[in-house]
């Protein structure tokens, strides 16, 4: 019997090269029919026998390209048609926009096979792609994804290049950043100055590189920065003009097998380093890597990547290992702008290995680990943006700007989540900007117009100031560790309620302190306070952020008042100036109450002198987490829970704790291990109190302090040992990179509730 049927398939279906698969499958059923994009997914309709039909469709979803993902899948019966054979038609626009973009991807095996064929036409060309691997979201500058709409526009084919991209059968059938060297962008490589010097490029910029020099060099979302990591050298002269003392670099390493002469990697990391994503993943160092301490100092870890661009691989011929920094500073956007990357890197590379092929969007490095066996995203950019995150429920359009720190921002459209790619820290104008392009470009790509617009609760965050700009849309306000706890249970398709374990830095809390060290119950409807770390004073405010001894400063007055113990740090402090934070701390000076879990790391870090002082945030509490040598400890420091409703976890027995190790002269690896395991239990502690009291059996860690491996394993065991569920993020990460997710299912619940509930 024939039969015809409609297919419309929506998820991550174009410039995947779904279409030629459709094809392929047809023809080789002998169905007829045709196939197409609209600015929904794709399209299809086929004709035949019901048998071979029935297989197409299994085929279609069992069988489909490596890089598509199927977020819905329809079918409709229709009349026969009479057709025949099989038609891929041209691209057409539909009145509803719901095509998902593919991220950026790694060049495939196909393509680097005919990178290195010295017989192939695109031998050593730097921008060898096909429709399953090369530049996606970074290069789209509309819907549907047809390369008028992208920057690869600025290259129209030859005609070897268009007949494959003519050629159903081909593996470069409608692969829109299609070129060779005939048609295509080209590489070239300048001078500090700006100015092109002759030669290869790339053999050029090796030459450059194993002379210990810098260079930017233009990638798949901005530019990097390059030094070989085996230089002390180069490293020590890219630390001094990037302004970057201490905080970790990148590593992009030839292949695995050079992975593991540096790191131990477990299968789980592997799959990360090798998927299609190609992120930056934290690895333990091997004792005896062959790489400049510079690299990480003081850091057990590594961070690493394998080349994701055929031009990375051209350049990693000659090195087993470069650091790959992105060319930014102080936590800004990475600069991908050609001028103004050669304006504002002259005084740090020496030469620029860049093209002429346009980055329409920037897009940062991810970075991941791998924590109690599963991935956690710490950054979330290229090869993961724009992929939607499913929502338990359908919501209204909404636009979440996130907070200060890490920012990304993230959209609705019914139960899809889009969290735009990290941004970096909203504390200048160029950052700012890159959040208002990047909110326009989602908007258009993805066809979203926002009912509201959500942020958070600090009046003075930019990202505030940026929504209040936002004239015609009304305004939500969503508090900081509120959209933690959220974001986790949305990660999770849970609607809630929960207990939810919130720890990081700071942010605003509803009674105008600041909150950090937070247990709060409930969901995307509503929240409450039902417990915290014992709140102390911030002396200094933000400068306490960047000098831990601050808040050593304030534990100490907390817990041992005006007997302070004589242990090193207090030796070393300037009297004047400890007699000054005693005073405003006193009389409530520039001293804001904080329960910040992040500054009592800071202090415990200070107190055991590992760091009194920071050059990137986080890094005490870093240090504090590598400092641990052991797995157990024979005792812990004891805790104290007081008060009803919020309870109140006293940490002033922890801190006398820790004094008095210092005192008896302990290892500071010894400390910091009995410090996490104590904090495990006494956060343990509270969670079955409050489990106990409202029948909850859910527990959501969120909130900075997460990305601890040590910390969050430890609490893990502990609470699953009671019987309690642990909720811990994957793909969206635990610091302030996740909160617009949260912030947008909340603001998009209170909007679904107000036109639900009766007038």
């Amino acid at each position: 019997m024939i039969v015809r049927r409609h297919f419309l398939i929506r998820g991550i279906v174009q410039g995947v090269g779904f279409r030629p698969f459709v094809y392929q499958l047809a023809t080789g059923l002998q169905l007829a029919g045709w196939v197409l994009n609209d600015s929904r997914g794709v399209e299809v309709e086929v004709e035949g026998p019901r048998d071979r039909i029935d297989l197409f469709a299994r085929r279609l979803r069992q069988e489909a390209p490596p890089l598509a993902v199927i977020s819905d899948f329809r079918t409709t019966d229709l009349k026969p048609g009479g057709d025949a054979g099989f038609r891929i038609l041209p691209s057409r626009q539909a009145d509803l926009v719901e095509a998902q973009i593919a991220p950026d991807t790694f060049v495939c095996e196909d393509c680097l096979q005919e990178l290195f064929d010295s017989g192939d036409r695109r031998f050593r060309y730097a921008f060898i792609n096909c429709t399953n691997c090369g530049p996606r979201y970074t290069i789209i500058q509309g819907v549907p994804y047809d390369r008028p709409l992208t920057t690869m526009a600025d290259f129209p084919m030859c005609p070897d290049c268009q007949a494959e991209y003519d050629d159903p059968a081909s593996r470069r059938f409608h692969a829109q950043p299609n070129a060779c060297p005939v048609c295509g962008p080209r590489l070239e490589l300048l001078d500090g100055a700006g100015q092109p010097l002759s030669g290869d490029p790339v053999e050029r910029a090796a030459e450059q590189l194993r002379q210990g020099r810098i260079v930017a060099v233009k990638g798949l979302g901005g530019y990097h920065l390059a030094a070989d990591a085996r230089s002390d050298r180069a490293l020590e002269i890219l630390r001094r003009r990037k302004a970057r003392d201490e905080k970790p670099f990148a590593l992009m390493v030839r292949d695995m097998e050079q992975v593991r002469a540096l790191a131990f990697a477990d299968p789980v990391e592997e799959r990360l380093l090798t998927g299609c994503e190609r992120p930056i993943v934290l690895l333990r160092r091997r004792p005896d890597a062959r790489i400049s301490p510079l690299v990480a100092p003081r850091n057990r870890y590594l961070g690493v990547m394998l080349p994701y661009t055929p031009l990375h691989y051209l350049l990693l011929e000659s090195f087993e290992a470069l650091v790959m920094t992105s060319a930014n500073f102080s936590d800004e956007p990475i600069l991908y702008r050609d001028e103004e990357a050669l304006e504002r890197l002259a005084e740090v590379a020496d030469a620029f290995l860049t093209h002429n092929r346009r980055i329409h969007v920037r897009a940062d490095d991810s970075i991941a680990r791998v924590m109690a066996g599963k991935a956690l995203l710490i950054r979330r950019a290229r090869g993961f943006v724009p992929r939607p995150v499913l929502l338990p429920e359908e919501l209204p359009p909404v636009l979440a700007v996130g907070a200060e720190l890490k920012n990304t921002l993230c959209l609705t459209r019914r139960d899809r989540a889009f969290l735009g790619q990290h941004l970096g820290d909203l504390k200048n104008a160029e950052a700012l900007a890159s959040l208002e392009q990047v909110r326009a470009h989602l908007e258009s790509v993805l066809d979203i117009h926002p009912e509201a617009v959500t942020h958070d609760l600090h009046p003075d965050y930019l990202s505030t100031r940026f929504a209040e700009s936002l004239d015609a849309m009304p305004r939500i306000a969503v508090q900081h560790h509120h959209a933690h706890l959220v974001s986790c249970l949305a990660e999770h398709g849970r609607t809630g309620p929960a207990i939810g374990v919130i720890f990081d830095g700071i942010g605003l809390g509803d009674d105008g302190t600041v909150w950090g060290g937070e247990f709060l119950v409930g969901d995307a409807r509503r929240y409450r306070r039902a417990a915290h770390l014992m709140p102390v004073p911030m002396p200094g405010g933000d400068a306490a952020t960047r000098e831990p001894w601050r808040m050593a400063v304030s534990w100490l007055q907390t817990a041992f008042e005006d007997d302070w113990p004589d242990i090193p740090l207090v030796r070393s402090m300037d009297e004047g100036e400890v007699r000054l934070l005693r005073q405003m701390m006193a009389r409530g000076l520039n001293s804001p109450l904080t329960s910040s879990c992040g500054r009592l790391f800071d202090a415990v870090a200070a107190l055991c002198g590992l760091r009194d002082r920071v050059s990137y945030e986080g890094q005490a509490a870093l240090e504090l987490e590598m400092a641990i040598d052991r797995d157990r400890v024979e005792r812990l420091y004891p805790w104290t829970l007081s008060g009803d409703d919020p309870l109140r976890l006293d940490v002033r027995p922890l801190v006398r704790g820790v004094v008095e190790d210092v005192l008896a002269c302990c290892a500071a690896g010894e400390i910091a291990c009995r410090f996490h395991l104590s904090l495990a239990r006494a956060v343990t502690d509270v969670c079955i109190r409050l489990s106990d009291r409202t029948g909850l059996k859910t527990v959501v860690l969120s909130g900075g302090v997460f990305q601890n491996r040590f910390l969050t394993e430890a609490l893990s065991g502990c609470l699953e040992s009671r019987g309690l569920e642990v909720l811990r993020h994957s793909l969206v990460p635990p610091n302030d990179g996740g909160l617009a997710l949260g912030q947008v299912v909340i603001a998009g619940t209170q909007l679904k509730m107000r036109r639900e509930s009766p007038e």
